[in-house]
């Protein structure tokens, strides 16, 4: 892929800059489709479990693709799918601290992960686990590299990042599935331009658990 990596692009300063806002959602977008597929239209679920900036590549118009495929696994709808813990740090669901049984939900946690390392610019680290619920304004997410979007885009991340929030849930069973996040993106295509500031609207981040 021309590009390389998504986590190679973000962290230089001209590709990351190139890499504007549009072309960020657009990204989230062709990322959510992918996982989509492989958790609903196969003819079993698949499992990536190391969905990272590191494994999403770019190609010169930066349509982006998953790659890295040795970690994955085949769900039995009708076995139990317990497995040896893998994956990257950082991006691994919570529950994987006490279970070893692989769902969707732990890749859906990553996706939440993968947006707001997109966004921000950077791994979100200590932002994942606050010790109690806690509300932050879209603008203080966001890669201060780039300039703020504009009103129009602004809206469609606003949304996206509310159900991103969601795929960071500690509950795995508080999470969307990838068909759900899909909705978002044809729900903010359709919806019309109000005179919100979503830069200045709070989002709810959920405490982790203790």
């Amino acid at each position: 892929m021309n590009r390389g990596s998504l986590g190679a692009t973000s962290n230089c300063m001209g590709t990351a800059v190139e890499m504007d806002w549009a072309r960020r959602l657009n990204i989230a977008r062709d990322v959510a489709h992918a996982l989509s597929y492989m958790h609903h239209g196969c003819f079993a679920p698949i499992v990536h479990r190391d969905i990272k900036s590191n494994n999403v590549l770019l190609d010169r118009e930066f349509k982006a693709c998953i790659s890295n495929f040795g970690l994955a696994k085949i769900l039995d709808v009708n076995g139990s799918n317990y497995t040896n813990l893998a994956g990257t740090k950082g991006y691994l669901a919570p529950e994987l601290a006490y279970t070893t049984r692989v769902t969707e939900k732990c890749d859906i946690y990553s996706f939440g992960v993968l947006v707001l390392e997109l966004f921000m610019g950077h791994h979100p680290g200590d932002f994942l686990s606050p010790i109690v619920e806690k509300t932050t304004l879209l603008q203080n997410l966001l890669d201060t590299r780039l300039p703020l979007p504009r009103a129009e885009i602004a809206g469609e991340m606003f949304q996206l990042i509310v159900v991103t929030v969601r795929c960071i849930e500690p509950d795995p069973s508080h999470r969307p599935t990838m068909q759900q996040v899909l909705k978002v993106f044809s729900t903010v295509e359709r919806s019309p331009s109000d005179h919100l500031d979503y830069l200045q609207t709070g989002i709810v981040i959920p405490a982790c658990w203790s």
